[in-house]
């Protein structure tokens, strides 16, 4: 069975592009499993991967204390896998098939006050130091192209074109997409580059750049792409936790609340489905009831 997980792994990776961060997750949610039934790092036989296994599983996430999103992640993966053992011929049926998801919490994305954003962008362009130099380019990236944290860590030098002002993107599945990227984020990129003498290089060099604990340049982490969100963005969160992907709702909720199309946002975006964009517009049907009651004599 453990030999079965790596070759489902290595499938993923070499033929739907998974990511190293879902390959990672799929790893723990499949492992936890095997491990459950035969003991940590012990063999385990095709057959033994059956519902009442499962079942078991499942109990126990939800008593160790797991989200439903993570419940429902986990369960997601049983099935890819069980597909595939079915299709190797090592199983006869999936026997996650008939495990009910999880009933996950409806959530509304998050997003930042449109003048409040602006207002900490234009502070940070008013200073001059190097780190506020690099900083304020990555917020301003993310914010005028509706960039994912990994979207903005991939990017290269050759993938912007300036005189277009158009973006190349690596979304999820290594899809690709071209996305327009504002006026105010080329000069805060050119500022930043200029600040770390690398106006010219070459095309496949990182466009941002992190430093390693030996001091040499690699490519920025996303770990220091959220600490820069939390510090630099903090006041307009209202001393609440912000992440980068705040910046990702903040731009398909102005774009939209501006009259935007939802399906030109949706391109934008990089979704593959209309309805993981249509969520926005109830944050926009939200900000107008709110309006609506704050404004209306007879409300």
């Amino acid at each position: 069975m453990r030999d079965a997980l790596e070759s489902f792994l290595s499938e993923l990776k070499a033929t739907r592009r998974a990511s190293p961060h879902t390959l990672a997750a799929y790893r723990r949610d499949l492992t936890r499993v095997v491990d459950i039934a035969a003991g940590a790092g012990k063999p385990l036989a095709a057959a033994a991967w059956d519902q009442p296994l499962l079942e078991r599983a499942m109990r126990e996430l939800y008593r160790t204390g797991h989200a439903a999103s993570s419940s429902a992640r986990a369960l997601a993966a049983w099935r890819s896998f069980g597909r595939y053992l079915v299709r190797r011929g090592l199983l006869t049926s999936d026997p996650a098939r008939g495990l009910p998801f999880p009933r996950l919490p409806r959530r509304l994305p998050r997003t930042l006050p449109r003048i409040d954003l602006g207002g900490a962008l234009d502070r940070l362009a008013s200073a001059s130091d190097q780190d506020v130099a690099r900083d304020l380019a990555l917020l301003e990236m993310m914010y005028s192209s509706g960039l994912r944290l990994s979207e903005l860590v991939g990017l290269h030098r050759g993938d912007l074109d300036r005189g277009a002002r158009l973006l190349r993107v690596r979304g999820k599945g290594r899809k690709e997409r071209v996305t327009p990227v504002g006026d105010r984020a080329v000069v805060a990129l050119d500022r930043y580059l200029a600040h770390e003498d690398r106006t010219s290089g070459p095309r496949d060099e990182p466009l941002f750049r992190g430093r390693a604990r030996s001091g040499v340049p690699g490519t920025l982490s996303p770990r220091t792409v959220q600490r820069v969100v939390r510090r630099r963005l903090a006041q307009v969160a209202g001393g609440l936790g912000v992440t980068p992907h705040a910046l990702r709702h903040s731009f398909a909720s102005h774009l939209l609340d501006a009259g935007a199309d939802l399906r030109a946002i949706q391109e934008l975006l990089g979704h593959a489905s209309l309805a993981s964009t249509q969520v926005y517009t109830h944050v926009s049907r939200t900000r107008l009831q709110k309006a609506y009651a704050q404004a209306h004599p007879r409300a």
